[in-house]
């Protein structure tokens, strides 16, 4: 006999709940609000969406399904099955922190308040969502991939470079074209998920001619931030795309660092003579249209 699906909640605390948390009452809370011009009420009223959402999403599970929640801060800790169907309830960032983590269920989206990108769905049509989850959108990730073995995956983009945003050395190889030693604020690979993002940034200020990729295209873009020249370092390659060939970064400091989506705080640590790989994800994030 077959298990029953498991539906995972996965969702973040609230700004409510952390100010609680760090000033130990709601009127210390309120407190330090009010000393930067805002009002309770406004973080007061997004706790209260989030829980209805919250309430509505868990009320939708059916009574026979098995049931799971847990919270960012302890995604790394969570072990999610293969049967699992994960209903994100938060921003879409949510989305992109519990990525790395899953290897092809079914993702549902659900926004507490307006719709995102990637969290579309009001709560109520989770009852609905779960029961199909065949009608789905590719979301294609970044991988890196180091020498010793270390992986990271990202939904948006992967960051390499010094901890500190201070300057990385390495040798950059893409293509066929020779390695060239560069001196730079850090290389960032994003997918077409984080062409709004980060990626999409740095783009838009450099007038760069490249094409992005669309969120589900199997091709990442890849750019080098602030590059300068010396007599040993060069600024030929700062910027291209991922298709066929893969991107190769030879370390030549002390220590870098990787990280996906913004979350320093789960890296990849690299050493001096190491390399770090980066191409398209061979799984992808099956979001729940």
């Amino acid at each position: 006999m077959s298990l029953a699906p498991r539906v995972v909640l996965v969702h973040r605390r609230t700004e409510l709940a952390e100010l609680v948390a760090r000033h130990g009452t709601r009127g210390q809370a309120e407190f330090f609000l009010r000393t930067r011009g805002r009002d309770l009420a406004e973080v007061t009223e997004a706790d209260a969406a989030m829980r209805r959402a919250l309430a509505t999403a868990s009320a939708a599970i059916p009574l026979d399904w098995r049931r799971g929640e847990v919270e960012r801060a302890d995604l790394d800790r969570f072990l999610f099955t293969p049967e699992d169907i994960v209903v994100v309830v938060g921003q879409d960032g949510l989305i992109a922190n519990v990525a790395k983590y899953l290897d092809g269920q079914p993702v549902i989206g659900v926004t507490p308040g307006a719709p995102g990108v990637l969290v579309r769905h009001p709560a109520e049509a989770v009852a609905d969502l779960v029961r199909a989850t065949g009608d789905v959108e590719h979301r294609t990730m970044a991988e890196l991939t180091a020498d010793d073995g270390q992986r990271l995956l990202a939904l948006n983009e992967i960051y390499l470079g010094h901890a500190g945003h201070q300057t990385a050395r390495y040798r950059l190889g893409a293509g066929d074209r020779p390695p060239e030693r560069q001196a730079s604020s850090g290389i960032l690979v994003g997918t077409g998920t984080g062409a709004t993002g980060w990626c999409g940034s740095v783009w838009r200020e450099r007038g760069s001619a490249l094409r992005l990729p669309a969120p589900g295209e199997a091709r990442l873009v890849w750019f080098v931030r602030e590059a300068w020249p010396s007599p040993s370092t060069g600024t030929l390659y700062t910027e291209g795309d991922l298709t066929g060939a893969a991107l190769t970064v030879e370390i030549e400091s002390d220590r870098l660092v990787a990280f996906g989506d913004g979350l320093e705080a789960d890296s990849v640590a690299l050493t001096r003579g190491q390399t770090a790989t980066f191409a398209p994800a061979g799984r992808t994030v099956r979001l729940v249209q």
